[in-house]
């Protein structure tokens, strides 16, 4: 299709294509400084409307970015975008998705592997392994939906690895010690029980509303999670699908939670209970356990001390996932080392069995 120069000696596409629901549309692109780029726009523009593998990288991720952003919460868009925009895009946006091969892909993982920055000092294995996931993702994606034969970057093999690390919990006694400590601000008090004798993650905490529990039952609906983006909080859905929750309370706390709805001044069911920053929150684990003498553990670490009291009570991987919204394949290898062993109890009975 040809294209066209308007008043201001500028270059322009006008292209009429197919859209999702099958009816035909256009699509006008403007400002471009020469007839070869409009026209290199154009033809971008329906590889990427027909699937067509021939176009390239960067327009692919544009195909990529329309079908994946909405599926994923807002904050793990953005850190997935960096990833791609500053460390695949530079290298690969211009060459074709279908000439890509695991040798590009190799020399590709070896100029980062041997980066260093002005200090001398090198990318983390674990941020490695996570910009050679994002690269994995786009031709999984492309093989998934776009008959792209196979995924070099699988071809080539991972860089760097994952970080494993230490699980840190709280006993009961240690809690109750920095609870304690904690006591002369009850809206820390109120926030840290809730995360440790229901599991919650920190982001669900603070997304909680007035009209999430019903007292009567004594549960609190998990539906939700706060995150803090450019500087503003965004509530979006939980972290997955399971997520979604109903999760019972003990009755201590049901009357801690009424007594602290209570306390608080033109409540409405849209009340957050919890408006707190991260920052806050760590700010207070310090001077709490600081206060109690317990050590020093991560928010996060709160949800691995809720369940490593529930498996110190005996409950089983299932209703624990139930609890906190893990698949009970998660809680049995992530908690494996606290669930009571078996084997001497098999060994036994092999040997009775045998005799």
């Amino acid at each position: 299709m040809p294209a066209y120069k308007d008043k201001n000696g500028k270059w322009y596409v006008s292209v009429y294509y197919d859209n999702w629901t099958g009816k035909r549309d256009r699509k006008v692109k403007r400002g471009f400084t020469t007839r070869r780029e409009a026209l290199a726009w154009e033809r971008e523009f329906l590889n990427q409307r027909s699937g067509d593998l021939d176009m390239t990288f960067e327009a692919f991720f544009e195909c990529y970015k329309a079908d994946k952003k909405d599926r994923v919460r807002l904050n793990t868009w953005l850190m997935k975008t960096n990833v791609i925009e500053t460390k695949i895009l530079p290298y690969f946006k211009d060459k074709k998705m279908k000439d890509i091969k695991a040798t590009d892909i190799i020399a590709w993982q070896n100029m980062l592997i041997n980066y260093r920055d002005e200090n001398g000092k090198p990318y983390s294995p674990t941020y490695l392994k996570t910009i050679h996931n994002q690269i994995s993702a786009i031709f999984n994606h492309a093989v998934r939906y776009y008959e792209l034969k196979s995924n070099p970057a699988a071809k080539a093999g991972n860089m760097g690895k994952e970080k494993t690390r230490e699980m840190l919990f709280w006993t009961k006694p240690e809690y109750l010690a920095f609870s304690e400590a904690i006591m002369d601000k009850p809206l820390s008090y109120y926030a840290f029980e809730m995360l440790y004798w229901c599991g919650i993650r920190e982001g669900e905490l603070l997304a909680l509303t007035v009209g999430d529990y019903d007292l009567e039952k004594g549960t609190v609906s998990i539906t939700k999670s706060c995150q803090r983006i450019s500087g503003k909080d965004v509530i979006g859905l939980p972290k997955t699908p399971k997520s979604n929750r109903i999760v019972q309370m003990p009755d201590f706390l049901i009357t801690e939670i009424r007594e602290y709805i209570d306390s608080i001044y033109g409540v409405s069911p849209e009340t957050r209970l919890f408006p707190l920053s991260k920052y806050y929150l760590h700010r207070e684990m310090t001077r709490g356990s600081e206060k109690s003498g317990v050590k020093r553990i991560r928010i996060h670490d709160l949800r691995h001390s809720h369940v490593s009291l529930l498996i110190e009570m005996g409950f089983s991987a299932v209703a624990i996932a139930d609890r906190v919204g893990h698949e009970s394949i998660d809680i049995t290898y992530r908690y494996a080392h606290l669930f009571p062993t078996t084997q001497a109890d098999i060994a036994n009975k092999l040997n009775l069995e045998r005799s």
